[in-house]
């Protein structure tokens, strides 16, 4: 029997480190009080300080500074309370002064890891190395003429943080559960919107090999401005199958900045890779060190809120609930916020929590809004839900009639509003016992197979009846009913 061949790329493993671009969602850029938003027509958010003029200075934003630091909390990093900015040399057409200003030996975060959570239900510790300040340079436009390339300054000095992995990412599954982490973290801790389509969030991948078993690091390319967790996976699956067999046919790995083509699912070089002497860094002379002394730190900290991990494991713990179900409230601080404004007015929290991963949920899909956009408030919710527990509001009711009124009527007393649309669940025996006596006699034959033990008839008499009631009836009760009247027949 021949021996079956093995692919050489079982013979070598990923070693990867990735490099997170992410920006910081202040109004105004990190050195100007120019607009940071995105969006504005070519040019239109520049000043003399990000158009780079003579005697332009810069102005360092505070608030992007708390923002790094909370980003680097999370991330369990050490906050150095000294750090500084540096200039890094290059030139770019879209970069006015030549250099960008950014920060190099010291950074503002060192030394962190985040776990995250690999399909299998496994966990992986990845370290973060460094967490720097630096600020976006403007957009190169070069499919709008066909002699000149075009530039747009609106994003140069857009403040941004570059977070710095380890290379402790072995397979692309776990490069895309980190950027996934980090972008729930980043909109959790309101530092960025984490929208990889606008560019808030993206990523550049070092990827090298190595045979299994050893220790020593390959030679690595850089894949840059991925833009989106796909395309993470399919750049670093695709370059280490690239890698594999350049080795595997005797050739080398070349240093390189390699560009990701979505369309082909291929990566091209664009450029050998700089060295960090080819920036020849140095302190930047315009701005002073920044020092984050000890009672802005701790005063950072106190404000954090609980972590989407920590929230999880609090929820459930507290409601019994499932891994998966936890996780919809702590990834979405609205909802969570929502559930406890709701919280102390309900009869049963977990009823609460049923509607809200439920019906409310899918109302707000049908929709196209977020809890944050619904107008029913958690207060008035919380009512509904009760009539229901209590018998007196049928659920469907309550989400096809009644709340969708609450939501038309501002400050609705959501009681006396159901009453006054006739939406309770009739008590009247005699009523229902009427809507009865008309269902079975207009189903003498399933009324006849019903006493020969054909049970599943029910159903249709129940529902007949219902809409006799016009859904104004306890269903258990309406059972309990259509049982008595048919055993005395």
């Amino acid at each position: 029997m021949p021996l079956q061949e093995t692919s050489p790329k079982t013979a070598y493993e990923l070693v990867s480190g990735l490099e997170i671009h992410v920006q910081l969602n202040t109004n105004t850029k990190i050195f100007s009080a120019d607009s940071a938003s995105f969006g504005a027509l070519p040019n239109q958010n520049i000043s003399t300080v990000s158009l780079a003029l003579p005697g332009a200075l810069p102005k360092l934003n505070k608030e992007v500074v708390a923002k790094a630091v909370r980003i680097g909390l999370a991330l369990n990093c050490t906050i150095n309370q000294i750090n500084h900015f540096d200039r890094k040399n290059y030139f770019y057409a879209d970069l006015p002064k030549g250099y960008q200003i950014t920060q190099d030996n010291q950074p503002i975060c060192v030394n962190g890891f985040l776990e995250v959570e690999l399909a299998d239900g496994s966990t992986k510790k990845i370290g973060i190395n460094r967490i720097h300040l630096e600020e976006d340079a403007g957009k190169s436009i070069h499919d709008q003429d066909d002699n000149y390339s075009l530039v747009d300054l609106n994003r140069a000095g857009v403040p941004l943080i570059e977070i710095v992995t380890e290379p402790d990412i072995r397979t692309s599954e776990e490069a895309s559960a980190l950027l996934s982490e980090i972008r729930k973290l980043v909109r959790h801790l309101n530092v960025s919107d984490g929208n990889m389509e606008e560019g808030s969030l993206r990523c550049d991948a070092n990827i090298s090999i190595r045979e299994k078993g050893t220790t020593e690091f390959g030679t690595r390319c850089e894949v840059k401005n991925l833009n989106s967790m796909r395309n993470v996976r399919r750049a670093m699956d695709f370059e280490f199958g690239r890698q594999v067999e350049v080795i595997s046919n005797g050739g080398k790995i070349i240093q390189s900045t390699l560009n990701f083509d979505a369309d082909k699912g291929t990566t091209s070089p664009m450029r050998t890779k700089e060295e960090a002497n080819d920036y020849r860094y140095f302190s930047d002379p315009d701005l002073q060190p920044i020092y984050i002394s000890d009672d802005w730190l701790a005063e950072i900290k106190s404000a954090m809120p609980a972590l989407p991990n920590e929230i999880s494991k609090q929820m459930i713990a507290e409601f019994g609930i499932t891994k998966a179900d936890a996780t919809l409230f702590a990834d979405d601080l609205d909802l969570l916020n929502y559930f406890h404004q709701a919280l102390p007015n309900v009869n049963t929290k977990k009823t609460l929590i049923n509607w809200l991963i439920g019906p409310i949920r899918a109302v707000l899909s049908e929709k196209g809004i977020t809890i944050a956009d619904y107008n029913v408030k958690p207060e008035q919710l919380a009512v509904a839900i009760n009539l229901v527990d209590d018998k007196k509001l049928t659920q469907q009711i309550a989400i096809q009639q009644l709340l969708p009124a609450v939501e038309q009527k501002e400050n609705a007393n959501v009681a006396d509003l159901a009453q006054s649309l006739n939406l309770l669940i009739s008590e009247n025996s005699d009523e229902l016992g009427g809507f009865i006596d008309e269902v079975l006699s207009k189903y003498p034959q399933q009324v006849e197979a019903y006493k020969k033990g054909k049970k599943g008839v029910l159903g249709l008499f129940v529902g007949d009846v219902m809409k006799l009631a016009k859904g104004k009836a306890d269903a258990k009760k309406l059972n309990e009913l259509i049982l008595e009247k048919l055993n005395k027949q």
